[in-house]
């Protein structure tokens, strides 16, 4: 069952339903909404009265507006604009504030010089596709009054993009007079700030880099990253996909403007000719986000550094812990593992886990993970000086601290201390300096041998597609002063490239057919390590592994597996190229190869054409899932039950049935 939505959204859904009453002059269609025409070409422009839509990008509207409502009291009773502030809590996030203000551009249109502008309909059709979803997670129909084809104009129309305001930090900011572009100021960056710097690197490097987002916290920052690659914007055959994310905790900064001086200082050295930065970006393809929890971020920083506590600001705007809110997928894992016959490996996510609350930001690194075909990553954070790594979650859940290693336990030791060997402070033989409880320990720790936890970022990467995450704890003090900044940057600088190399141990290749067309999802499995990886559409592979003699086996559904052995010399630095070419089987294949169903496991995929092991078939997909169960039967969805005792006049066209 569904958990009943908090208190403030059912007095808002109250609101929306009280002022659910006619305000449409002309007939209503079947499904409720208002056939009306479209506002006069002349118009008298007044100034934008409505609180809802403050931060549209023009401040002048007309009446009557687009659905006929004649005064700023009209508007503001209308179900249609009340609805546009409760979807913020229905939708748990998504889409906002793009949806918000895509309304508003119909409820108050813009109007200049006398005349109403409309709203472009290629915007409109955009974020329809990419918000439907979030409406059919609630079993809400999408909105009358967003009909892209009747309340939108075309670009010959002379529109306008109604969500242009949200692209404005695109406006370049000058440097401090007389400062190079290459110059790294050593300074705490606001979200405005950060974003200006991303774009401005992105712009300097175009030709290895570029800037993209993932998604938009709850709050509605975008959660942006800036990519560096030889070719930006694709993957290459063969090359790895790193990615390091920042301000997980929204008061942990440190990791924040560590990766926003990583991206200036990786353009700066490509463009001085950097023998070393050009190899690692001609052969890397790096994803940086520096900040996954820019909403937390903005409440710690109102109290600063030196004022900020423990945990101001550590979760997002939904009161989250962005590090314990992915599935746990380790408590599957250890029953798993207690039968040799079934795979352990890209656990599926459980059904039951998007009836809970995910944040948008959760969504968004799951879909970026489904997307992009990641071999290894690091999280950033702060409150101590170690580098941990999976599994996060104690084999014995009663065990608050018990040393739990993974099947890549020497793979993944060798990940944390190409971090730890070569960061200065981790190496201190002090006992008295930060962290000095991990001093014999070499400053790397199993993560549950630390403290146990369920629903890490870590584990889920590793448990479920192919990516090696490790955990890095920058410092003991989580909001440092701009004067720490400079110091914290050489500390972290070595470590952060050093463990990017890092990415080209062990072996790679290319898994094909007879033909030579490439098998996607074919499984690449080393002997004694149950935990396999899995090709990408190309056909190609990286995997990780230690030093040593290894025994290599890639099987496909439909074709014969293939048996090599290799031996990864210890200084071996480059992976080592290890293609196959798989025969066609003459029978139809076991179910074997397809590894066991998991029947009776109570593990189902996300909804909406997921594969059996929890990957969408369509790699623009969002599990956006269950968490409103649709309704049964033609039966009401859970918050219509908020307007059935009101007037005859209710919102029926929120309903899909």
């Amino acid at each position: 069952m569904p958990p009943p939505p908090p208190p403030l959204l059912l007095l808002l859904l109250a609101a929306l339903a009280a002022a659910a009453r006619p305000r449409c002059p002309l007939a209503r269609g079947t499904t409720g909404d208002c056939h009306g025409p479209w506002a006069a070409d002349s118009a008298t422009c007044v100034d934008m009265p409505l609180r809802t839509c403050s931060d549209v990008a023009y401040n002048q509207t007309a009446f009557p507006t687009l659905l006929e409502h004649r005064s700023r009291e009209a508007v503001e009773a209308s179900s249609e604009y009340i609805l546009l502030s409760v979807l913020h809590h229905l939708l748990e996030g998504q889409c906002n504030p793009d949806l918000r203000l895509l309304g508003c551009a119909v409820l108050a249109p813009r109007c200049e010089g006398g005349r109403v502008r409309r709203p472009c309909r290629h915007v409109c059709e955009g974020l329809r596709e990419a918000c439907q979803p979030a409406f059919d997670a609630i079993d809400m129909a999408w909105p009358y009054f967003l009909d892209c084809s009747r309340y939108f104009a075309s670009v010959e129309e002379g529109c306008y993009d109604p969500l242009e305001k949200l692209r404005g930090l695109d406006v370049e900011e000058a440097l401090p007079s007389g400062l190079p572009p290459t110059f790294l100021h050593f300074t705490h960056h606001s979200y405005a700030q950060m974003v200006r710097v991303l774009r401005r690197t992105a712009a300097r490097c175009a030709h290895i880099a570029k800037t993209y987002s993932i998604g938009r916290s709850f709050n509605g920052k975008e959660l942006l990253v800036i990519e560096f690659s030889a070719r930006p914007g694709q993957h290459e055959l063969m090359e790895p996909e790193v990615k390091l994310i920042g301000n997980i905790h929204g008061n942990e900064v440190a990791g924040r403007e560590m990766l926003i001086y990583l991206a200036q200082y990786l353009c700066t050295e490509y463009l001085l000719g950097s023998a070393r930065i050009q190899r690692l970006l001609n052969t890397t393809r790096i994803h940086l986000l520096p900040s996954m929890n820019p909403d937390g971020y903005e409440v710690a920083a109102a109290e600063g550094a030196g004022y900020n506590g423990w945990t101001s600001g550590r979760q997002n705007a939904q009161n989250l812990d962005l590090n314990r809110n992915f599935p746990d997928l380790t408590s599957e894992y250890y029953r798993l593992a207690e039968s040799r016959s079934v795979r352990s490996d890209h656990i599926p996510i459980p059904q039951h886990y998007w009836w809970g609350k995910v944040a948008p930001e959760t969504k968004a690194i799951m879909k970026w993970m489904r997307t992009t075909p990641f071999v290894l990553s690091a999280s950033l954070h702060g409150g101590d000086l170690v580098v941990s790594y999976p599994f996060d979650f104690s084999k014995h859940p009663q065990e608050e601290k018990m040393f739990s290693p993974t099947p890549d336990e020497k793979m993944f030791k060798l990940l944390a201390r190409a971090y730890a060997d070569v960061h200065p402070m981790m190496m201190d033989r002090s006992e008295n300096r930060c962290g000095g409880n991990f001093l014999k320990r070499g400053s790397i720790i199993n993560g549950a041998d630390w403290y146990s936890f369920t629903g890490g970022m870590s584990d889920f990467n590793y448990l479920h597609s192919n990516c090696f995450e490790i955990t890095v704890e920058l410092g003991c003090v989580k909001f440092p002063p701009e004067e720490a900044l400079y110091t914290l940057w050489q500390h972290n600088k070595e470590p952060l490239l050093n463990f990017m190399e890092t990415v080209h141990r062990g072996i790679k290749g290319v898994v094909m057919d007879k033909f030579g067309k490439p098998v996607k999802n074919a499984r690449i499995v080393v002997k004694g390590i149950r935990h396999d990886i899995t090709t990408a559409p190309d056909g190609d592979y990286w995997r990780l592994l230690p030093p040593g003699s290894h025994i290599v086996i890639a099987q496909a559904p439909g074709y014969s597996k293939v048996i090599k052995k290799v031996t990864i010399p210890a200084r071996m630095k480059r992976a080592g190229r290890v293609d196959f070419i798989l025969q066609p089987l003459g029978t139809r294949p076991k179910q074997l190869l397809l590894g066991p169903r998991r029947s009776g496991s109570g593990l189902r995929d996300p909804p909406g054409g997921a594969s059996r092991y929890g990957e969408p078939e369509e790699p623009g997909q969002e599990p956006l899932g269950g968490r409103r169960q649709p309704s049964v039967g033609g039966s009401k969805p859970w918050w219509w039950s908020y307007f059935t005792s009101l007037s005859e006049h209710k919102p029926r066209w929120l309903l899909k049935y």
